[in-house]
């Protein structure tokens, strides 16, 4: 079950995180894996994938440029490989709300978390049109549930799940199916360097202190998430299109 062989994936923000551990997992279920990072260090995890007998591929790329997206797509497809997933899960973070986000702020994560899923969408989509194909978008239970000083953070993950119904609906015929995952706290480097940023000395308290805002009393691990883009980028779940799948450990339904 859930073999995803003799399929091209490609995943954005592959390099660390959750898109490393979704890289990992598609490659060890048979897809050809093409991570596209802005942070060569993204190289180590196609290293890792090729040394394990996977097929993997490193593309230098600023999602929130749209010609360089498409240079991408007409490099992967001019081998003749067909794209049967797309997994938009590269993002930036932002802490603020209404007053202190800046104006440059507040593009700085457009460009990335919206207009960088726009671009793939934008050059991906025409080329699963011929034989259909599997979309998945990370958005974050931020989409979803007020998070103090989340403020653009938040409006970017609200508009990658409208981009998902609307992909969703517009491409049913051509057998494109689109979903969307909202995580609550993953642990990640991003966790651990924002800790240490924020609270030197005291990276631990907060930690947990961060762990326990989740009912279930942990961060998930980012592999936890992968198994739910598994499931939801293989045959297994043909039947599933337009959903946003809440991925928290009891945050929005169990929290007091």
């Amino acid at each position: 079950m859930f073999s995803l062989k003799d399929k091209t994936a490609i995943i954005t923000g592959g390099g660390s995180g959750i898109g490393k551990a979704i890289a990992i997992l598609f490659a060890r279920q048979g897809s050809s894996v093409h991570i596209l990072d802005l942070d060569e260090n993204a190289k180590t995890v196609v290293e890792e994938i090729n040394a394990s007998g996977g097929s993997s591929f490193f593309h230098a790329c600023n999602i929130s440029d749209q010609q360089g997206i498409k240079k991408i797509v007409a490099s992967i497809t001019a081998t003749g490989s067909h794209i049967h997933i797309l997994v938009n899960n590269a993002g930036i973070a932002h802490i603020g709300n209404a007053e202190t986000t800046s104006e440059e702020d507040l593009i700085r994560l457009f460009n990335v978390n919206i207009k960088g899923v726009y671009n793939c969408l934008h050059e991906v989509i025409p080329v699963m049109k011929r034989t259909g194909g599997v979309i998945l978008n990370m958005a974050s239970i931020a989409s979803s549930s007020g998070i103090p000083d989340r403020f653009a953070y938040s409006m970017t993950k609200g508009a990658v799940v409208g981009m998902t119904l609307s992909t969703a609906k517009d491409y049913i015929n051509h057998n494109i199916r689109c979903n969307c995952i909202s995580p609550a706290r993953v642990h990640t480097p991003f966790v651990d360097g924002f800790l240490t940023k924020n609270y030197p000395g005291k990276e631990k308290e907060m930690f947990e202190k961060l762990s326990k805002a989740q009912p279930i009393g942990r961060m998930a691990e980012p592999e936890e998430i992968a198994y739910l883009a598994l499931y939801l980028c293989s045959d297994e779940a043909s039947f599933i299109t337009g959903c946003d799948y809440p991925i928290d450990g009891g945050f929005l339904k169990l929290s007091n």
